[in-house]
C-alpha cells in the first residue's frame, strides 16, 4: 500500500484489489445506513465515522479488514463476535468468509447510542 496518507474513503480504498475494495465498499455502505448523521473522516490513516466524537474505523489488511468500534462495543458483542478473531477494542473480519454486516450495522447502532447519550449527559459541576 502507498505509505501516502490517504485524502478520503475512495482515495483509500483504490490502493487495494476489487474484492478487498469491495468489501471495504460494503462495510463503509453498512455504517452510513446504520448510523445515517455520522461523517466520514480519515483517522488513523484509516476510514473512520464521527458522530459526537469517534465513532468506528476500519481498515485493509493482507488477510483481513479491521473493525474498530471500541472496547466497550466489543464487549457488549462479545458472544456474537466469538467467532471472529478480536481483541479489546477491535475484530477481524477474514478474506475467507462473508462479511457479517448485520453484525456489524448492530454494533455501530449500539455506537451511535453510546455517543448520543454521552452528548445528553449533563455536564459535572466543579465545586
Amino acid at each position: 500500500m502507498n505509505a501516502r496518507i490517504a485524502k478520503d474513503f475512495d482515495d483509500y480504498a483504490e490502493r487495494f484489489p476489487d474484492d478487498v475494495q469491495r468489501r471495504l465498499r460494503s462495510l463503509r455502505q453498512t455504517i452510513r445506513k446504520a448510523a445515517p448523521e455520522a461523517t466520514e473522516t480519515i483517522s488513523y490513516r484509516m476510514p473512520a465515522f464521527r458522530l459526537d466524537g469517534m465513532l468506528v474505523w476500519f481498515a485493509a489488511h493482507t488477510n483481513h479488514v479491521g473493525f474498530y468500534p471500541g472496547a466497550a462495543a466489543i464487549a457488549a458483542f462479545k458472544t456474537e463476535l466469538s467467532a471472529f478473531k478480536a481483541a479489546k477494542g477491535s475484530v477481524q473480519f477474514t478474506f475467507d468468509r462473508p462479511l457479517p454486516l448485520a453484525l456489524v450495522a448492530r454494533i455501530v447502532k449500539y455506537r451511535v447510542a453510546a455517543q448520543r447519550s454521552k452528548r445528553k449527559a449533563p455536564a459535572r459541576v466543579r465545586s
